[in-house]
């Protein structure tokens, strides 16, 4: 463990893509698998690398908004924006998980799809309400969780939740 600790201490967003892309990419494979009932691999090599290189960007843009969302919620409880509330306590990880779900959760959302869609040459804009509904349901108890770690584990608990979430909505959408 002391290995992965370094690792992500010395090289945050390398660390960061590496754990998106592979978990992230994982997800999505089961989540198709799952939602076909089917044993057969769901994508072609070229689509997988795509999606390793969707997760690797999207792991960039998570990794500085957890940064980005630890700040605010700082500064807004110094101005009294928002209740007294101790650093590392679950009440700081909830306001930090609904800051970064809400306004920066429903843009992933959205660019995740745009680049889905930019390598199929497909606009498939479907389920895109199921999708932001999952930031309520899903992704802000699972960031609680997440920001209530120690910072060098939080990106790779997201990370892993991206594989969760797709053995979810794979189950939920099963033909």
């Amino acid at each position: 463990m002391n290995w992965y600790i370094q690792t992500v201490i010395n090289h945050p967003i390398l660390t960061a893509v590496i754990q998106f892309a592979i978990l992230g990419t994982l997800g999505e494979i089961c989540s198709k698998m799952l939602a076909q009932r089917s044993k057969k691999y769901p994508f072609g090599f070229a689509i997988t690398l795509w999606k390793m290189v969707v997760w690797s960007i999207l792991a960039v843009y998570v990794k500085f908004a957890f940064l980005w969302v630890d700040g605010i919620v700082r500064g807004l409880v110094e101005q009294g924006s928002l209740p007294q509330m101790e650093h590392g306590s679950i009440g700081f990880a909830f306001a930090k998980s609904v800051l970064a779900n809400i306004p920066f959760g429903m843009f992933l959302v959205v660019f995740h799809r745009f680049l889905d869609n930019l390598v199929i040459k497909v606009k498939n804009w479907k389920n895109l309400d199921k999708s932001m509904l999952s930031l309520i349901w899903f992704w802000i108890p699972a960031h609680t969780v997440t920001f209530s770690l120690d910072k060098v584990y939080q990106i790779g608990l997201a990370a892993l939740w991206s594989l969760v979430l797709g053995f979810i909505l794979g189950s939920f959408n099963r033909k």
